[in-house]
């Protein structure tokens, strides 16, 4: 797994995209974008379906964190074009690794990077791999990716072996949005508790849902707890129902 530094790496590419028209070109060449960042006036997805996406969710997230992050290490799992890598670096965050497997993402990111003269490293990675990079990190991001894995907590226990501070953790909910207190134990033949909306549960997607294929496995609030407290976590706070 090797790291790129966006201000080493592809300076031909975007160098002269300073004037509004030129990125909007850029931007549409790209294909289509699934984070809505403004660069210098220029929306990468204006028209997105969940809105102003992610900032949306960013709005909710942001108070939690420090205001000033100076010298934080950053490690955004799944960045997809790099909102919150680049909201986190305006923090004041020293280092700051974005990782995708997606090839358009990760270029969008790096394109990101470049028009707002932010110095972010963005490389390709599975989530499955995030162990094998190096050190660990203050913050480790990992938001919009766990209800696309077929093989969630494997790749969770893979994650916190990053996390040196603090797991920002987000993902799509659906069920119950309570937080069940649960039991250390039930019996064999108390059947009855799995019939509880609030119980942990995981609705698993054979074919599709929201027409993408990749989301697998969806949590209700009762999950999603229980299964970072079986990772070794201790949750701090819910900024948001999925978050």
């Amino acid at each position: 797994m090797a790291t790129i530094q966006t201000n080493v790496a592809q300076s031909d590419l975007v160098e002269d995209a300073v004037e509004p028209s030129e990125i909007a070109r850029r931007v549409s060449e790209m294909g289509e974008w699934f984070h809505n960042i403004d660069l210098k006036g220029v929306p990468t997805a204006p028209d997105h379906f969940l809105g102003d996406f992610p900032r949306v969710k960013w709005k909710s997230i942001a108070p939690v964190l420090p205001a000033d992050l100076q010298g934080a290490s950053v490690l955004d799992i799944g960045c997809n074009a790099g909102f919150y890598s680049v909201e986190l670096k305006r923090r004041g965050a020293g280092r700051v690794l974005g990782v995708d497997v997606d090839d358009r993402y990760l270029a969008q990111a790096r394109f990101v990077s470049k028009v707002l003269n932010l110095d972010i490293e963005f490389a390709k990675c599975s989530v499955y791999d995030v162990d094998q990079i190096p050190g660990e990190f203050d913050y480790v991001l990992f938001m919009g990716v766990f209800y696309h894995l077929r093989y969630p907590l494997f790749a969770l226990d893979k994650v916190i072996k990053k996390v040196q501070g603090h797991l920002i953790f987000q993902t799509m909910i659906r069920g119950s949005v309570e937080s069940p207190k649960l039991k250390e134990d039930y019996h064999f033949w108390n059947k009855e508790i799995f019939d509880d909306p609030d119980f942990p549960r995981m609705y698993f997607i054979e074919k599709s849902y929201a027409g993408d294929p990749t989301n697998w496995w969806i949590p209700n609030h009762g999950a999603m707890e229980a299964m970072l407290r079986s990772s070794g976590l201790a949750i701090e706070s819910h900024p948001e129902v999925e978050t």
